[in-house]
């Protein structure tokens, strides 16, 4: 498109493949969209585009993100508040029916995956290194390892006995953030094998193992730090988050899915192979396989005929 929409706080530059994202530096502007500066977005990240009525005189662009295709969203997993969203676009009322050409566009570009989940992130997470202060400890991460220093003011005796930690991002399996918006938030990074959550687990009892989960509170968990006031704010733990999420990511790439055979029809008949191969194209050129998985996998496919 290659067109420039202006709105509070934000600027979107239309490119022919992707939403550039600049965000705006000022008092008014949310600490979390300094903090991120800019942000590519590709089409093939979005699922839908809204244009709505907004508050005090303004209409709100919205583009929807996939699911599974932004870090920093699939680290707040929704607790994100609305004037901290990073896909609002906020406009005067005046200019509702530039908005609305802007949206008509962004929704001519979108492909016939953008209903369905995406397989691997497709929005770049915030660049490491990165720390933030917790409440009982600090927190580091290089690239490649997480880092919790204790805090001799904060943290608790366990964490003390257990001492300071540095955790491979190739032995996580995940990462939990619960917003210090909260009254009990933290950062919770998940070892591989351990039981998987559905998100944010609530912490009650002073020590005890929560009941969702048989887990050890957080306060007591050396995997994890707390936040508090002034401590992990949104807009320097949640980016933390979404780096090591997806840095823990790429160091398991998810298989690839073959597209299904047809119905009635043999798993690795030509057809069926066929189908599975155009399948794999589609997702080569989308970005959403490298050149060499879509080798290695045309090969395979190759080879059942």
């Amino acid at each position: 498109m290659g067109d420039v929409l202006a709105g509070n706080h934000a600027t979107w530059e239309f490119d022919t493949d992707s939403l550039l994202i600049r965000f705006e530096r000022g008092i008014r502007t949310p600490r979390l969209f300094q903090s991120l500066r800019e942000r590519r977005v590709p089409y093939a990240a979005l699922s839908s585009v809204t244009l709505s009525p907004g508050k005090r005189g303004t209409v709100v662009l919205h583009a929807v993100p996939r699911p599974g295709a932004d870090p920093l969203l699939e680290a707040a997993a929704g607790q994100l508040k609305e004037g901290c969203d990073p896909y609002r676009l906020s406009l005067p009322a005046d200019r509702e029916t530039l908005a609305e050409y802007y949206a008509d566009e962004l929704r001519s570009v979108l492909g016939p995956e953008a209903s369905e989940p995406a397989d691997r992130f497709l929005v770049a997470a915030p660049e490491a290194p990165m720390q933030f202060k917790a409440y009982d400890g600090r927190a580091g991460f290089d690239g490649s390892r997480v880092s919790f220093r204790w805090s001799w003011t904060g943290a608790s005796s366990a964490k003390w006995k257990a001492g300071d930690q540095t955790f491979p991002v190739t032995e996580l399996s995940g990462v939990e953030w619960r917003s210090p918006e909260t009254m009990e938030g933290y950062l919770r990074l998940v070892p591989r094998g351990a039981a998987d959550t559905d998100g944010p687990a609530p912490a009650s009892g002073q020590g005890a193992p929560e009941p969702a989960t048989g887990r050890v509170q957080a306060d007591q968990d050396p995997a994890a730090v707390l936040f508090g006031l002034g401590y992990g704010p949104v807009h320097e733990s949640l980016p933390f988050a979404a780096a090591v999420l997806e840095s823990v990511r790429r160091t398991q790439p998810a298989p690839l899915v073959p597209a299904p055979a047809p119905a009635g029809g043999p798993l690795h008949g030509p057809a069926a192979v066929a189908e599975r191969m155009r399948h794999l194209g589609e997702l080569h050129r989308a970005g959403l396989v490298t050149d060499d998985e879509y080798s290695a996998k045309k090969a395979e496919l190759l080879a059942e005929l």
